[in-house]
């Protein structure tokens, strides 16, 4: 036994000091550089990899997920399934991160979270009670939550995909150069057709025969005073009528122009007049003379006047591809603008926002330009894609409404500034060269050279009043 005590005593002795001498052999030639390599070696991985969210924030990361979501500013608003979105995004913030709203209602204020108490997404213990929880209920929300899903939601806008009345308009011409419908502020539209003016009334859906100029002339204008007691007839002769719409009688006629008269607009007792002469004049209907200035700029015809709703600037656009702003005593322009490629017959002052203009631009163009004359700054430029024929702003709303042409033939709802498509209507079948809205600011009117006339109820009333256009306008078939 003390033979094999020894024996075995031994060998661990050679054994130890052989791997003593292999190691100290090793450390005196290892180059430094393998330091690293060594410890790589001596580290341990396993075969799984677990993440840590200890230095995750989470309401961080969903504030970057909410403004980094891409959102198409052509297409339709959904206001319906955009507070969906929010009321569920909300949803989850309370339940998974403990984060506390007001709700709905709190939509677009500064609103202040409370941390969660852990940082652990998934937490293995019983949840505390909130609130009168009840046992019973089938609901998955908790009753901690459950105001966010009772919160009342603003109504949704339906706007109608169709026209609610349709009337026959035969020999409606298709001229892109002609203002052939005008709404009064008394609720009468008035049509040029032919040679002939008609009125409709959309109380009584009575239809009157105003004048007839004859077989040898033809109306290429018509334009209701502020009060909506006279209209102005603009003819192919150049000579402008002024007649009395409750007694269909004939006042007074003046002349002037060497061409058509394409386009006229009131500023109180002044009527400014825009012909195919190049030409605008400014007269004043109190006084005997036929006009008392003339304006000279454009270098072809003119065919979209408009006067500000201060009554202090009027804007002319014509077939040159030129858009000027004048003063009511100046004979020269005091802004000029040449940026449209087409003609510019589509002109709007904003009744919203002081010296706020829009134009749009023909078949070469296509755009639809907002500019401040105040400051004589362009604001914005959007294409439409196609001919822009005319535009009228929202009473009631930051909208505006233009009719298109070549080649899409469609009705779009513009939100401004953003420039968001609110809708877009279809149904002529030819170019919507006319567009007036009615005095409560809730339907337009669009006509074609399909000879159709079409009623539409796209923007909001006033909050003051109560009832639909549909209900205001009794339906008829034909327009004479």
């Amino acid at each position: 036994m003390d033979e094999l005590a020894s024996t075995a005593a031994y060998d661990y002795r050679l054994q130890s000091s052989g791997r003593s001498v292999v190691e100290a052999w090793t450390s005196d030639h290892r180059p430094a550089s393998s330091e690293s390599e060594l410890q790589e070696k001596t580290s341990s991985y396993s075969d799984r990899f677990i993440p840590s969210r200890q230095a995750s924030n989470l309401e961080t990361g969903f504030s970057l997920l909410s403004e980094n979501t891409p959102q198409s500013n052509n297409a339709p608003g959904e206001p319906g399934r955009d507070e969906t979105n929010s009321a569920y995004t909300q949803l989850l913030q309370s339940e998974l991160l403990g984060m506390r709203s007001g709700g709905l209602a709190d939509k677009g204020e500064e609103k202040s979270f409370r941390s969660p108490e852990s940082k652990n997404l998934f937490r293995f213990k019983a949840s505390s009670q909130f609130g009168q929880d009840d046992p019973f209920s089938l609901s998955p929300v908790p009753f901690r939550s459950s105001h966010l899903l009772n919160t009342p939601r603003k109504a949704s806008r339906k706007i109608p995909k169709v026209p609610f009345k349709v009337l026959d308009a035969p020999q409606l011409q298709d001229d892109f150069y002609l203002n052939l419908v005008d709404w009064s502020s008394t609720n009468i539209l008035s049509v040029g057709l032919s040679n002939c003016v008609y009125l409709w009334s959309a109380h009584t859906s009575r239809v009157t025969k105003l004048c007839d100029l004859g077989s040898d002339d033809t109306v290429t204008s018509v334009s209701w005073t502020k009060r909506g007691q006279h209209l102005a007839v603009g003819t192919n002769k150049g000579e402008v009528q002024i007649w009395d719409s409750s007694a269909c009688k004939k006042l007074r006629t003046m002349s002037g122009h060497r061409g058509r008269v394409g386009t006229m607009a009131w500023n109180e007792y002044v009527l400014s007049t825009g012909s195919r002469d190049h030409n605008i004049l400014h007269r004043d209907v109190r006084q005997s003379a036929p006009f008392m200035s003339r304006l000279q700029g454009h270098r072809q015809e003119v065919c979209g006047l408009k006067w500000s709703f201060d009554e202090q600037q009027l804007a002319s656009g014509g077939n040159d591809n030129k858009l000027y702003v004048w003063n009511l005593r100046s004979t020269e322009p005091v802004l000029r603008y040449s940026d449209h490629q087409a003609a510019v017959k589509a002109i709007a002052w904003s009744p919203h926002q002081h010296g706020l203009l829009a134009s749009g631009g023909g078949t070469a163009d296509r755009c639809i330009r907002f500019r401040n004359t105040v400051n004589n700054t362009p604001l914005a430029c959007i294409d439409t894609g196609s001919q822009v024929c005319n535009l009228v702003w929202s009473k009631n709303l930051n909208e505006i409404v233009s009719t298109h042409g070549y080649s899409l033939n469609q009705i779009i709802v513009w939100k401004y500034p953003s420039m968001s498509k609110v809708t877009t209507l279809t149904g002529h079948t030819y170019r919507v060269l006319y567009l007036a809205i009615s005095p409560d600011g809730q339907t337009i009117v669009t006509g074609a050279g399909d000879e159709t006339l079409r009623f539409w109820n796209v923007l909001p009333g006033a909050k003051s009043q109560s009832g639909s256009a549909s209900s205001m306008l009794p339906l008829g078939r034909t327009i004479r």
